[in-house]
């Protein structure tokens, strides 16, 4: 199956692209997607606990299932006050 995955602020910068399709196998799930993210981009694996994943635009779960045609976005942490 294909996904697409949108990337934004400094994971853009990480990954060189700002969107790109990644096939994975059929019953994949979001963190299956993150894992092989992590394998062709090592440079995501320090930004894992401040990186947010939204699936399909709603925060993801790690253990969602994936299907074909499915959005990922990798979010940067947000601040203000």
């Amino acid at each position: 199956m294909t996904i697409r995955v949108l990337a934004f602020a400094g994971a853009r910068e990480m990954l060189g692209a700002p969107h790109f399709e990644l096939d994975l196998p059929s019953g994949a799930s979001v963190r299956d997607a993150w894992s092989r993210l992590e394998a062709e981009f090592p440079g995501l694996a320090p930004h894992r606990s401040s990186l947010r994943v939204a699936h399909n635009g709603s925060l993801a779960d790690l253990d969602g299932a994936l299907r074909d045609g499915d959005e990922l976005a990798l979010l940067p942490p947000v601040g203000g006050g």
